[in-house]
């Protein structure tokens, strides 16, 4: 992904609210799967980290991105930005800037 892309998805994820928390329990296979379905279904997402959860909002975004094979586009604060192109055209909603100069 370039920069550009980096700075398209980014603009279009200030005015997303996030439709995940990760919590105490952290990264369960039920939260793995669910991010699965939604980044297939919107292609980009944003999670808030609660207070309660323990574990660092870098590292989570990572081990997320490995498991549901997306981009981490950014982490602010206690915000993950995810996104993966979805496999099936009809859901296609995002067009990113072309690679290249």
């Amino acid at each position: 992904m370039t920069t550009k892309q980096r700075a398209y998805l980014k603009s279009i994820a200030m005015t997303t609210e996030p439709i995940f928390q990760c919590g105490k329990a952290s990264i369960t296979p039920e939260f793995v799967t669910a991010v699965s379905q939604a980044l297939e279904k919107r292609e980009l997402i944003k999670i808030s980290v609660l207070q309660n959860c323990a574990d660092d909002p870098k590292e989570l975004a990572v081990i997320l991105s490995e498991r549901t094979r997306s981009q981490v586009v950014q982490v602010i604060g206690k915000k993950i930005v995810l996104y993966k192109e979805a496999k099936d055209e009809k859901n296609r909603k995002i067009v990113l800037p072309k690679a290249g100069k």
